[in-house]
């Protein structure tokens, strides 16, 4: 969908290389620069590769006279840059968004940083978890510090541009104008808390309706159920579960003898091994899923068939395309794998 869609990439770490991942997956010629030495994220070989896949590479200093003339030289025949640096630090580098126009009217250049340019704190450090914080997007309690969490603002953010800089480098095609696009990975969490209700009080380990949340079965294996208003995937609940005889208490009742009726649904769970709960719940089109950690996520036969997750190299399953049907994507690049190329042409085969 997006052949022929040149895309620099002077990101690091997770958030930029996430979205031009996403860039890549549809079609973009992606050409992801690095510093003299790589990546830091190489040194963690289980997260450079998969964020990196279908993109070429080569190492340019950007300190250096020669390494920044040839970076305007790449960014003159882009159609989009994306920078990750802190507020500030492409100016002092010479990379600056008007400069970067100034020879390419249309460019689209998106910068991801913590807080965003501007603001009271664009200059404040951080990581996942303060943008989470400022944002209102911890759980209750916050979170552990030995907590491995998904990094919930990386990936929000790095979507939020991948989407961005798909319709601002739209708009240029139509316009001939560029623009430059501030993201802010905390601007994205904070959208999307103040689209949702303020969470409710918590009821000590209650969900908001009975057969709402994650139930533990006998021999551990923990169950994830989806019930909320539909009455038809409570009474498939109580079919599997052989509690018919609250199959047909109406909705408002399910909220205000939540407590009740979880307990029901939380103790028939714990009489039944994980299989035969999953095979009674899916039997009788229960809303029900098995919590996966990571490894059995990426062995699920779902996202292998839907090309999510491809074939695996070197014992470790590859990312595959977001989007069903795209491409396979090449695994990421070595380092300067590619020096001394410029972009693909404009039309392939």
């Amino acid at each position: 969908m997006l052949d022929g869609l040149r895309v620099l990439d002077l990101t690091m770490w997770r958030p930029g290389p996430y979205a031009t991942l996403l860039l890549a997956g549809m079609g973009a010629d992606v050409l992801k620069v690095e510093p003299p030495g790589g990546e830091p994220m190489r040194a963690f070989g289980g997260h450079f590769g998969p964020l990196n896949a279908g993109k070429r590479g080569l190492v340019l200093d950007l300190k250096s006279p020669e390494g920044l003339a040839r970076c305007l030289e790449l960014a003159a025949d882009a159609d989009a840059v994306v920078t990750g640096f802190r507020p500030g630090v492409a100016e002092r580098l010479g990379l600056a968004p008007e400069r970067l126009r100034a020879k390419r009217a249309a460019l689209v250049t998106c910068s991801l940083t913590g807080y965003g340019e501007t603001g009271p704190l664009s200059g404040v450090p951080g990581h996942d978890v303060n943008y989470r914080a400022t944002a209102g997007a911890l759980p209750p309690g916050g979170l552990p510090p030995d907590a491995v969490d998904l990094p919930l603002a990386d990936m929000a953010a790095a979507q939020t541009a991948a989407f961005a800089i798909t319709a601002a480098c739209l708009r240029a095609s139509r316009t001939g104008e560029g623009t430059h696009l501030d993201i802010g990975l905390a601007d994205t969490l904070a959208h999307w808390v103040s689209t949702a209700p303020p969470a409710l009080p918590s009821r000590d380990g209650v969900g908001p309706v009975a057969g709402y949340g994650v139930y533990t079965c006998a021999d551990g294996l923990r169950v994830a159920l989806g019930v909320v208003s539909e009455e038809h995937l409570w009474r498939a609940v109580c079919a599997a579960l052989e509690l018919r005889h609250l199959a047909d208490e109406p909705f408002a009742a399910r909220i205000s003898r939540v407590r009740e009726l979880d307990d029901a649904v939380r103790q028939a769970l714990k009489g039944l091994p994980g299989d035969v709960a999953l095979a009674r719940l899916e039997a009788a089109g229960a809303p029900a899923s098995a919590v996966l950690d990571r490894a059995e996520m990426l062995a699920h036969p779902h996202f292998q068939a839907r090309g999510v997750i491809t074939d695996a190299q070197d014992g470790e399953p590859r990312t595959g395309g977001l989007i069903p049907g795209q491409a396979k994507l090449s695994p990421a690049p070595a380092l300067n794998q590619h020096d001394g190329q410029g972009w693909l042409p404009r039309t392939r085969a």
